[in-house]
């Protein structure tokens, strides 16, 4: 984490740092039209996961699947939490 707010946000939502590093290497990238990055676990990373850790470890992360991150145009990340809606792509 790389700025006071986003640990505020990772400790209140209860999104531990190793989640934060797995959305790092395996999320799936957006824009979000504002300048900022978001980070995500799709299909394709959760398999991506199970093929480089297993697949008993990953399925013990099944909570976390719905994390996300944004990252700011120069890689510090804003925030993290859970989605709570769909993320809709153009």
């Amino acid at each position: 984490m790389n700025t006071r707010h986003a640990k505020v946000r990772a400790q209140q939502r209860c999104i531990p740092p190793m989640v934060d590093q797995l959305l790092d290497l395996y999320g799936q990238e957006e824009h979000d039209g504002h300048g900022a990055l978001i980070l995500y676990l799709n299909k394709d990373s959760i398999r991506n996961m199970e093929r480089d850790l297993g697949r008993r470890p990953v399925s013990r992360l099944a909570e976390y699947f719905d994390a996300y991150k944004v990252k700011s145009a120069d890689g510090h990340t804003i925030t993290v939490g859970h989605r709570t809606r769909r993320l809709w792509r153009k």
